[in-house]
């Protein structure tokens, strides 16, 4: 209810989608901040949940998902940052590119600033304390 109340006269609150609404949204809608493109987020959300596993919907998340400016793709965004393949990037590298999809506009790659420091450091460490993620 708090997306709700916030959206006021403003339309829909921006940011409170889940992997699966952005996923949808960048798959199969129209750049729009309305009501009604929300809706179809949401529809074509749940019907990726009810078809694809969390594993293929974060695939198809990270292969669509802009990192930057004309930068699409984690495999786009990995050679643009760093001149190496996906399956390459260290985990360092792969924290970096994680903290920056938020606002990939606002938070930058490069260069470093003192934010996107503090949050690679954060990500290593939620990492290290959830072990080796393999999917």
């Amino acid at each position: 209810f708090d997306v709700i109340a916030e959206a006021g006269d403003n339309g829909p609150s921006r940011g409170a989608s889940t992997i699966t609404q952005q996923a949808a949204k960048n798959v199969f809608l129209f750049p729009s901040h309305s009501y009604v493109r929300k809706a179809y987020e949401l529809y074509f959300a749940l019907l990726m949940e009810l078809m694809w596993s969390k594993e293929r919907i974060l695939e198809v998340y990270l292969n669509v998902v802009e990192f930057g400016p004309g930068i699409y793709g984690a495999e786009a965004a990995a050679q643009n940052y760093f001149g190496v393949s996906a399956k390459q990037l260290s985990k360092w590298q792969a924290a970096r590119l994680a903290v920056v999809l938020p606002n990939p506009y606002r938070i930058k790659v490069y260069p470093q600033s003192d934010y996107t420091a503090r949050r690679t450091r954060w990500a290593m460490n939620q990492m290290s304390n959830l072990g080796s993620v393999q999917l």
